[in-house]
């Protein structure tokens, strides 16, 4: 079972740990401001893929390559001026900038699935300090089993990836609950590959440009969480939910009464006041909750599809979509 180094007790003693078994080339799991991150050298190939291997990950599904700085980020990546004004604008957060790797780029193409672009973020607090100390990027998806629900807390790395692991460093659940939000440039047009835990507006106004948005899911995998079918708990999921059935779980939003409700196998609310920030934070650990239930099936009411909500509502429609 993997060793759990609670870092708010023991920082120092977390970062010489995570250090010493990257450098081994083995995963560890991390905490991050939006889900926790297994993460690996992203210039090792036998580190890569064991992420691929622990998870379960189709290795044509790029890996997101984490930084300490954008300086450590521009030795492996070429910034147009839009991107570099993101950056700068929300940088260290949950914001990743598809940008194209610099020639030779030591970022190993099992990290980008041989693709001539990058993801690349730079996270919030402890996942920064490591990645400085360790002194080479970090390939980090999410820690979970592939498909499945993120992991929001050391806990659920534990039930999940505890005995295919050697380390998961704790700082108790994460901040914004779910994964970060991904663009890209391309021709001086922005592109929202994946909607996360900043909102589109903000980036448009620093920007000084529309989002655009495909409208439907892309053949082409460019990011992380463009499969169709993700997220997804045990139990199938049923969306934007006005009645219970008897046994099913129940996972609402606001304080909208649903009819059945008393016969749910479990009722759970992300935010009785209707706050978007909130219900992003308690999106996976509920999910993880009603599927612990028992229910064959989980019902969620309606999520407003704006700010933070077209997030949410993202991360739904995939853990609802049909399962291969």
């Amino acid at each position: 079972m993997a060793e759990i180094i609670d870092i708010t007790k023991d920082r120092r003693r977390a970062i010489e740990a995570g250090c010493a078994v990257l450098g081994d080339g083995f995963p560890i799991a991390i905490p991050t401001e939006t889900v926790y991150g297994l993460a690996a050298d992203a210039t090792n190939p036998a580190a890569i893929a064991r992420i691929y291997e622990t998870k379960g990950r189709p290795r044509f599904n790029p890996l997101i390559c984490h930084m300490a700085d954008l300086e450590m980020a521009e030795e492996y990546a070429a910034f147009d001026p839009i991107s570099r004004a993101l950056a700068e604008a929300f940088w260290p957060g949950p914001l990743t900038i598809v940008v194209p790797l610099r020639p030779h780029s030591a970022i190993h193409g099992l990290a980008t699935a041989g693709l001539d672009t990058v993801g690349i973020r730079l996270p919030r607090g402890f996942a920064g300090d490591l990645i400085r100390a360790f002194g080479h990027p970090l390939a980090a998806p999410s820690a979970n089993t592939s498909g499945k629900i993120s992991a929001t807390s050391a806990a659920h790395v534990e039930a999940d990836l505890g005995d295919k692991i050697r380390l998961i460093l704790d700082a108790g659940a994460s901040a914004v609950g779910v994964e970060s939000t991904i663009v890209k440039v391309e021709a001086g047009r922005l592109r929202l590959l994946r909607p996360g835990g900043l909102v589109a507006s903000e980036i448009e106004r620093v920007a000084g440009r529309r989002l655009l948005r495909s409208g439907k899911a892309s053949a082409a995998i460019e990011a992380p969480g463009m499969l169709a079918s993700h997220y997804a708990p045990g139990a199938a999921v049923r969306l934007d939910a006005t009645h219970i059935d008897e046994g099913e779980a129940l996972i609402a939003f606001g304080a909208a009464p649903i009819a059945g409700s008393e016969h749910a196998r479990i009722v759970l609310n992300l935010s009785r006041n209707g706050n978007l920030a909130e219900a992003a934070a308690n999106l996976f650990d509920y999910m993880k909750q009603a599927d612990a239930s028992g229910a064959a099936t989980i019902a969620f009411s309606a999520v407003p599809d704006e700010g933070l909500g077209e997030a949410i509502n993202d991360r739904l429609r995939r853990a609802a979509a049909p399962r291969e």
